[in-house]
């Protein structure tokens, strides 16, 4: 089966009621199908054997709901949305800010467009056309364009622009025709500028990177507040109906108000109460839901619909599952078409000189091993699969090199000067303890100096022990 066999129905910002999730499985069931699949794109995708429009028609527009039965003519709009509550978040950030932008976009989208926060590491913040990143100034975002591959990086715009004016641009540069129009982004960007006349401000200083450590998505997780959220995570992208109806109905049963679709093909629920807890285990039990698959299996990203891609992966998973070796932090690819990557490493299919070639593999790893640098570099070119596994061990041995690396007495001391000035702060949302990086945490035995990106995922406020997650940035 082939994208054309399917419909697309683009869940603005991966965020959906489960009341509007309900409607779009019971339509996908009732024209034919007993299963889903999850986009990078934090979209819905479903086959059917008739493109019934009129019921497309009748189940989207009552819950105002674009989809797409061509393809991938049009495009959905990525959000990090999820990740509130599951990390950390940039401060002046929250729900209803996420949901306002969302709303101005209110027309179909021919390019991919992004809206993400910095802080977070659970979607990627470059994989659009147009990406625009929150700054530490409210509610003002940095642009990012990005219109090919060819692209290295994307070009960062000299302007902040007001969040309630992003829609505005997106759509004065789609407009353009930014592929075909042979305009440099700095005159794209003047000409959208000129058209819609968007509230902005200079960016005076750079965008900081989050630290490449890939995501945790899956299992019950405690949050700010005594709740929890839950992260839900399918092997072969393949949804059942008859579990989904069961998710949604147990939402609308508990008060959830909110489905969360990640752009590594998995769900989080979040907000669900302690005393509901065993409501959801009774659910996940009945169907046999698997909420322990390890880092190695769930850190991959792969095409949808591509059964060579999951062949390659499941391989290698299994090959390396026999190794003494962790890969705690790295996120990998498999390439076998076009894909804008975002994960520290990837394993891409080589383009043969002739048909009867046999299948070589080249493997990338980006700068610093983190994606969000938009710059690959090659570890090996044309190697059989079964070579692909050792390298991968050679390559994670760099990974963990690189961050034990020995600098000069020189060096400390550049980095010590720099982190007193460029320190951050990160506050507890429940209590209101500060986290300063300048002075760790004493009595969790973090010592000064550590960022707090590079914290472990079990590190909690010292006061009231609320998670990693309940920390927001602030201005230092």
């Amino acid at each position: 089966m082939q994208k054309a066999d399917l419909v697309r129905v683009f869940v603005k910002g991966g965020i959906i009621s489960p009341g509007d999730f309900l409607k779009t499985i019971n339509t996908a069931n009732k024209l034919g199908t007993n299963y889903i699949h999850l986009g990078s794109r934090q979209d819905v995708l479903f086959p059917v054997k008739d493109k019934n429009l009129e019921t497309l028609e009748e189940t989207f527009n009552a819950i105002s709901t674009a989809y797409d039965t061509d393809g991938e003519e049009f495009q959905n709009i990525v959000s990090s949305y999820p990740a509130l509550d599951v990390m950390p978040t940039t401060h002046w950030l929250a729900s209803h800010t996420y949901h306002y932008i969302l709303d101005t976009f209110d027309y179909k989208l021919k390019l991919k467009v992004n809206i993400t926060d910095p802080v977070q590491n659970l979607v990627p913040l470059f994989t659009g056309n147009i990406n625009f990143v929150a700054s530490s100034s409210d509610n003002y975002w940095y642009l990012y364009l990005r219109f090919s591959e060819m692209d290295s990086k994307p070009w960062c715009c000299p302007e902040l622009i007001y969040g309630y004016d992003l829609a505005k641009v997106a759509r004065a540069i789609e407009e353009i025709d930014p592929v075909n129009c042979q305009l440099k982004f700095p005159e794209i960007y003047q000409k959208a500028k000129d058209t819609v006349a968007p509230n902005t401000t200079p960016v005076e200083q750079e965008l900081d990177y989050p630290e490449a450590t890939s995501p945790y998505y899956e299992g019950m997780n405690r949050i700010v507040g005594g709740k929890y959220w839950l992260g839900l995570y399918w092997r072969n992208n393949k949804f059942t109906i008859n579990f989904l109806k069961a998710l949604c109905e147990l939402c609308i049963e508990t008060n959830i108000g909110k489905i969360s679709l990640t752009p590594w093909k998995s769900i989080i629920v979040k907000g669900i109460a302690e005393k509901d807890r065993l409501s959801w285990e009774k659910l996940l039990g009945k169907y046999g839901i698997n909420i322990r698959h390890s880092s190695l299996e769930l850190n991959w990203h792969l095409p949808v619909l591509d059964e060579e891609a999951l062949e390659i992966k499941n391989y290698l998973v299994r090959a390396l599952d026999k190794q003494d070796i962790s890969t705690y932090g790295l996120s990998f690819s498999i390439k076998t078409r076009h894909m804008a990557l975002f994960t520290s490493v990837a394993i891409e299919k080589a383009t043969k000189e002739k048909s009867s070639d046999p299948d070589t593999f080249n493997i990338l790893y980006s700068k610093d091993f983190n994606p969000n640098l938009s710059e690959y570099f090659y570890y090996a070119k044309h190697v059989p699969i079964d070579t692909i596994p050792p390298l991968l061990i050679e390559l994670s041995y760099k990974y963990y090199d690189q961050l034990e690396v020995r600098k000069s007495p020189e060096s400390i001391e550049s980095e010590k000067t720099a982190a007193q000035k460029n320190h951050k702060k990160y506050q507890c949302s429940n209590c209101m303890t500060i986290y300063d990086e300048k002075y760790g945490d004493p009595e969790s035995a973090i010592l000064a100096g550590t960022s707090f990106m590079k914290l472990p995922a079990s590190y909690c406020c010292s006061v009231c022990e609320s998670p990693k997650a309940a920390f927001k940035l602030i201005q230092s």
